[in-house]
């Protein structure tokens, strides 16, 4: 019995945070493979027992999949850069998802970090601050350091668009 609701409860969890976790190990751990494996590696743990989640689930499951993304790094012992598309878009819109995802890749980690939480994770200042271990202020300011210097980025470049 304690069985099967564990297996409801992670398959309650996966449903509402996989997208994000995703996103989030994606930015973290430079693939969407390492990020898919970084993610299923948690969920088998929290349904087999090997993780228990204290306390709101959120910003647990986020420093979780953050530690299994940087595990999966140290593992490979190689670089990982932003290669593979990994935020979703609208149908035609490819290509803006592919020039903020390189302009995300241009930010520094921590501010990455914040965003990517507190935008597709829809995640508060205080989650991201428990997923991250920083204060609810250090989040903030990394989250409006960060959309300034993405400002900046799309501002410096030439508009695409013809009237």
């Amino acid at each position: 019995m304690e069985r099967r609701l564990r297996r409801a409860q992670n398959e309650a969890l996966y449903e509402q945070h996989s997208r994000g976790l995703r996103a989030y190990a994606c930015s973290v751990a430079g693939s969407f493979a390492a990020a898919e494996d970084a993610v299923h590696v948690v969920f088998e743990r929290l349904l087999h027992g090997g993780i228990e989640i204290s306390g709101p689930p959120t910003p647990n499951l986020y420093r979780v999949v953050h530690n299994a993304a940087l595990n999966h790094i140290r593992s490979k012992r190689r670089e990982a850069e932003l290669t593979d598309t990994w935020l979703e878009s609208p149908v035609g819109m490819e290509q803006s998802a592919l020039e903020l995802q390189s302009a995300l890749a241009e930010l520094p980690q921590d501010q990455r970090e914040v965003i990517v939480l507190h935008i597709w994770a829809q995640m508060s200042f205080e989650e991201v601050a428990s997923a991250l271990e920083i204060s609810p202020n250090t989040a903030a300011s990394r989250y409006r350091y960060g959309l300034s210097k993405l400002r900046a980025q799309f501002a410096s470049q030439p508009s695409q668009r013809q009237s």
